[in-house]
């Protein structure tokens, strides 16, 4: 999820567990430790492409990390004056909750989260919210804010605004899941109505309010990409692409299995003279460009480029213009 919105979560967490205690500091602690999973891009610039594709909601969003990182932070927090008439146990609780909810919302969005590391690699994913989606990020802000300043840090129902944003925008992200099942049941029937076979499909939601959404089916050898919108209840049009495995063939096994594992097996790959372009469907839905000729079933993609000793370049670059 966004950063705003992962701030806003970890301060009104932080409000629900200690705002009568430390009033306003509390919120703004919970937004700090609520924005520190996504710390990992310092380490970017540092990184080449291949390892960007693994760190990026990896071990900083693990479960292992949440629960002992909080021992950490709840001791460098007592130490600050703001909060040193909190327990130690209430400042983990704090840290600990802030951390949790970041990692589990992360994990409602495409791209997917690491949360078992370092026990499995495996990227959960739910695929029913955008990244930016108001409609889950103002009933909590609202809340939050209304805590804040319409009601001092003694008054009784100064938790009753937060916690009504908390719970609405909870029901929200609940629903987005109860769509998404609804979505892919529209997939399928249109899928089965225009006699295309598939083994597989991902569901993705774009912009806000979980409205539209782009579809991904595949078999063995074929890509289908098509969008609907829950108000315009439109027919699908799927557009075809072809996967192209044979192309994963001549490069490094690790790197292919990488890409594999990276876009949970949403792919397609296509040839420009010596380089080699894979397009994740997993982590970027932007809809079908195309470029005179040539047609892209997204704008992102990772560029390959082998060399003559057998090693390669991997790069990544997004559609511009019709010349590309």
């Amino acid at each position: 999820m966004d950063s705003l919105t992962q701030a806003v979560l970890g301060a009104s967490v932080a409000e629900a567990i200690a705002g009568k205690k430390v009033g306003r500091a509390a919120s703004v602690l919970g937004a700090i430790v609520g924005t520190i999973p996504d710390l990992d891009i310092i380490l970017s610039p540092f990184l080449d492409e291949f390892q960007r594709i693994a760190i990026h909601r990896g071990y900083s969003h693990s479960l292992i990390f949440c629960f002992l990182f909080s021992f950490f932070l709840a001791f460098i927090i007592k130490k600050l004056k703001w909060y040193n008439n909190l327990s130690l146990s209430r400042l983990y609780l704090l840290s600990v909750l802030c951390l949790i909810t970041h990692v589990i919302l992360d994990g409602f969005t495409t791209y997917g989260t690491q949360i078992f590391l370092p026990f499995t690699d495996w990227r959960v994913s739910f695929d029913s919210i955008a990244i930016i989606d108001p409609f889950y990020t103002l009933p909590m802000l609202s809340g939050l804010l209304l805590s804040l300043f319409l009601y001092s840090r003694d008054s009784r129902k100064r938790w009753l605004p937060n916690t009504t944003g908390l719970i609405i925008s909870s029901l929200y992200l609940l629903f987005t899941l109860a769509h998404k099942h609804h979505i892919e049941t529209v997939f399928y029937e249109q899928l089965d109505r225009q006699n295309l076979a598939y083994q597989k499909l991902l569901t993705v939601p774009v912009k806000i309010g979980n409205m539209e959404w782009y579809g991904v089916a595949r078999n063995d050898s074929l890509l289908y990409l098509g969008k609907y919108s829950s108000l315009d209840r439109n027919k699908i049009k799927f557009d075809t692409f072809r996967i192209n495995e044979h192309l994963f063939d001549p490069l490094d096994k690790e790197l292919a299995d990488r890409m594999r594992w990276f876009s949970k097996g949403f792919y397609t790959l296509a040839q420009r003279e010596n380089k080699i372009r894979v397009y994740n469907m997993q982590c970027d839905m932007q809809g079908v460009r195309s470029y005179g000729h040539y047609k892209a079933p997204t704008a992102f993609y990772y560029e390959i480029t082998l060399k003559p000793d057998g090693d390669y370049l991997l790069h990544s670059a997004m559609h511009k213009d019709e010349h590309e």
